[in-house]
């Protein structure tokens, strides 16, 4: 049965990564990865019961994940919508491609650390549409961005789902994984940064100030509200999290609805057009449900891997032929830029007791960093890349070619900086 899902996995991947060459959507070849993995399982499993069971709880997660990532997406519109990121733009007075790349870069890397890298990305992608306008350039910007956004959130509790995972359940603490894993972290953005600084040279030219639906622009207090509004509320998520330990995705839908009254109160005395044009019901319109559903298919073709046991097997395989803790973890980080990280993580934690490594343990730390940034390898190796993949129809072997290299560079980086920290600095 295993073996059976694991082929119909990786013949829906190769589905995905030649998407543009079959001319069929990856959103398609996702959902049917998805849903026949499944029924595979269940048809060949002993209790479907059981297996009902385990899909509705998986249900679960994955909802909270698509919520997250609508109620993301539609705040970004309704700040969009109202020329917010004007606020940033009109800040940003250089046009020079090399400067852009390292404000950028940093931009992404800091504000991944306090949001998440799925945020960060969504935010930064449609920045970068205000201010680079040849599609090839920001194609690259793009490939930046997930990285940056990947590399800051692995060395923050609230940065990275899988760093919060360990952060939640004890494995590391606040203090110590910000200490260790930021100049890990930081290497492993500016190797490709550094890269991609002498790839680019000259210019770009910024596109012309005015909205994605060329209506006239929103007035200043309109715009500087909804900006500040729309990202209090993203900024809010890890916040209401500590205080009500409800999932992330409640603390969006909450940021999502005060906006929306917000949006109400500011706009009723507009007429009926003026009003949809900046409401929150015309941003749901906007937002790219493909890559939603996309991320539907991916989340539950990997959830059949992990409730059929595959991928504690293989991380107990792992286990068992590389002896090396380092190449344990180096392995683990590389095996999540093509299988999801959280179930890897979550098939780590599973394995190794607390008993035997304590909170703050070197081995959960380099876990923590290795599953955060690992992902950047391949556009479908995180949230992030996804996120950007489906909002700026980035092609597979596109990032193969021009990003892929520079990623695992700065992941190999970043990891030989915290063997060697812990090392000689004994962090």
């Amino acid at each position: 049965m295993e073996i059976i899902i694991a082929l119909i996995f990786v013949l829906g991947y190769i589905f995905i990564i030649l998407e543009h060459k079959l001319d069929l959507n990856k959103a398609a070849s996702a959902l049917l990865t998805g849903v026949i993995c499944w029924a595979v399982y269940v048809l060949m499993s002993a209790d479907s019961h059981l297996v009902n069971e385990q899909l509705l709880e998986h249900l679960g997660e994955i909802s909270g994940i698509l919520f997250f990532l609508m109620g993301a997406m539609t705040i970004v519109e309704v700040i969009d919508a109202h020329d917010g990121f004007e606020v940033i733009t009109r800040m940003i007075k250089t046009t020079s491609k090399r400067k852009l790349l390292w404000i950028i870069g940093l931009l992404t890397f800091f504000l991944s650390a306090v949001l998440d890298n799925l945020t960060t990305t969504i935010v930064m992608v449609t920045l970068l549409r205000k201010l680079i306008s040849d599609k090839n350039e920001r194609m690259l910007f793009t490939g930046l961005v997930i990285i940056a956004a990947n590399s800051g959130g692995a060395w923050s509790p609230i940065g990275d789902v899988t760093t919060t995972m360990l952060w939640i359940g004890g494995q590391v603490s606040t203090w110590k994984i910000i200490v260790k894993l930021i100049l890990p972290s930081l290497v492993s953005l500016f190797v490709p940064l550094i890269a991609f600084t002498f790839m680019l040279k000259g210019n770009t030219r910024k596109l012309p100030v005015i909205n994605a639906s060329g209506n006239p622009m929103a007035s200043t207090f309109e715009r500087n509200l909804f900006f500040f509004a729309g990202v209090g509320a993203l900024l809010f998520v890890p916040v209401f999290k500590t205080i009500t330990h409800l999932p992330p995705f409640m603390g969006m839908m909450f940021g999502l609805g005060v906006l929306w009254l917000l949006s109400e109160f500011v706009h009723k005395d507009k007429n009926e057009e003026e009003k949809s044009r900046y409401s929150v019901r015309h941003a749901l319109h906007r937002i790219d449900m493909p890559s939603v559903l996309f991320f539907l298919g991916i989340l539950i073709a990997i959830s059949a891997l992990q409730s059929s046991g595959m991928l504690s097997h293989l991380a107990v395989l792992m286990e068992e032929k590389i002896r090396n803790i380092n190449l344990v973890v180096l392995s683990i980080g590389l095996l999540s830029s093509v299988v999801d990280n959280v179930p890897l993580v979550a098939a780590a934690i599973g394995m190794y007791d607390l008993q035997v490594y304590p909170t703050d343990h070197y081995f959960w730390e380099f876990l923590a960093y290795c599953a955060g940034t690992g992902g950047s390898a391949l556009i479908i190796g995180s949230a992030a890349g996804v996120a950007a993949m489906g909002m700026e129809k980035i092609n597979f072997f596109w990032y193969l070619r021009k990003i892929s290299l520079f990623a695992l560079l700065g992941y190999f980086a970043g990891a030989m900086v915290y063997i060697l920290q812990h090392q000689m600095l004994g962090l």
